[in-house]
């Protein structure tokens, strides 16, 4: 009996490893995938004898990266700022709008074709449009990062918001919950899956907004230093500056992974 008893135990135990070690090996792959390819690129340049002013290989862009640190850091936190406040600002007010449109179809009618229309306008033709608007400061990469944030989060919010099914509004009515409750218990939690990838999306394109409107006018920043590595032939610092503002990205995108699991539980 104690011998069964242990057997049993013991099967326990190997299921309860089972999927931990499957998480393990699933959150390695990536990082295994990304050396791999770090791996291949540093031999193909070697192999190749590519010039280092085309594709510098990543050791030589790791040890640019370790001297140039403070330069690269004094740049990092323009960006950061401008990605951050241009994904507040857009997200919140795509959100907004989102929310008026689906409480008035006039109102849907009357604004969504202007949002349209601004959003086929391609960034790099409205960026120097703001700069020369809001000037070369903080403004113009803050209003740039939230314009390229801003219409994936509201189609994705117009829809949430809309995908309730008629069943779950007749049983409201008959409840005689008003249109507030109906919004605070029923629109928003359906929407929050619609908002949150329309988040992911947006973490990634408010760095590109913010790197855009510095290249059309700024000193100092990622985009910036790109534009100055460029033309000063300085390929490690631009590979280093393009992996520093992927990292950007990815840790933006992360956090809004975060925030999903931590709000969106069901």
């Amino acid at each position: 009996m104690a011998g069964l008893e242990g057997t049993v135990s013991m099967n326990r135990r190997s299921k309860g490893q089972v999927p931990q070690l499957g998480r393990v090996i699933s959150s390695a792959v990536p990082f295994g995938t990304a050396i791999g390819l770090l791996l291949v690129w540093e031999v193909g340049v070697r192999l190749f004898q590519v010039p280092s002013y085309i594709a510098p290989a990543p050791s030589d862009v790791g040890q640019v990266m370790g001297e140039e640190w403070p330069l690269l850091m004094r740049n990092f936190w323009p960006t950061f700022l401008e990605s951050v406040l241009g994904f507040v600002f857009g997200n919140s007010a795509a959100i907004l709008i989102a929310v008026a449109f689906v409480h008035s179809r006039t109102v849907e009618k009357a604004f969504f074709p202007i949002a349209v229309f601004i959003n086929t306008i391609p960034i790099l033709a409205i960026a120097p449009i703001l700069v020369l608007i809001f000037g070369a400061g903080l403004t113009a990469k803050v209003v740039i990062a939230a314009l390229i944030c801003f219409f994936p989060t509201l189609v994705n919010m117009v829809r949430g918001l809309q995908a309730v099914s008629p069943q779950t509004f007749e049983l409201a009515r008959i409840l005689s919950a008003s249109n507030a409750e109906i919004f605070w218990k029923i629109r928003l939690p359906s929407s929050l899956p619609f908002l949150f990838s329309a988040l992911k999306i947006a973490a990634t394109t408010c760095v590109i907004g913010a790197i855009v409107g510095e290249w059309v006018g700024a000193d100092i920043g990622l985009g910036a230093l790109i534009i100055d590595s460029t033309f000063n032939f300085r390929s490690s610092l631009l590979y280093a500056t393009v992996f520093l503002s992927s990292g950007l990205s990815v840790m933006l995108f992360a956090m809004v992974i975060t925030a999903e699991k931590l709000i969106v539980r069901w």
